[in-house]
């Protein structure tokens, strides 16, 4: 469902603002707008044209997460939310890098005064969230140790006294 909103809204925005001699439309004046971005790289742009490493990343990813989803190894169902989440955002990424020229489409652009979060999409909305629950759900889980062994009576039991 979440990789599914993912690519409509990436095509709706495209379609609607992509024709545009300004690709780009005010939301919230001051603070959010829809724009038209492309990244060829992953967060900020890091390691723009790796396509192909990308690609290879997402496929791992979600072998990763979906094996774990078949094997029924997450408990809490905050966890099963955060692995659908990263689940959606990947694949709708991925979507892209496989059919839109290695290129993921942008077009979230939230800003205050000149300074520009970088452009974002529900698929990075997604990730982030799925991120989050699972270092949330760290700090909930109990911390699981070792048990230690019960301190001997003052007995010398290696003589059988």
């Amino acid at each position: 469902m979440g990789a599914a909103l993912d690519v409509a809204s990436k095509y709706a925005v495209f379609a609607w603002l992509g024709g545009k001699i300004v690709p780009e439309y005010s939301l919230i004046d001051g603070f959010l707008q829809l724009i038209v971005r492309e990244n060829t790289g992953a967060a900020f742009s890091i390691m723009a044209g790796k396509r192909w490493l990308f690609i290879a990343i997402s496929l791992i990813a979600l072998v990763v997460v979906n094996g774990l989803f078949v094997r029924g190894k997450l408990c809490p169902r905050l966890m099963v939310a955060a692995m659908a989440c990263l689940n959606a955002g990947i694949l709708g990424n991925l979507y892209d890098r496989l059919f839109n020229d290695g290129r993921v489409r942008d077009f979230i652009d939230v800003y205050v005064g000149d300074y520009h979060w970088p452009t974002f999409n529900v698929a990075d909305s997604l990730l982030c969230i799925g991120v989050g629950l699972l270092i949330v759900l760290s700090f909930l889980s109990p911390k699981h140790s070792t048990p230690v062994p019960p301190v001997g009576d003052g007995q010398n039991t290696a003589s059988g006294k």
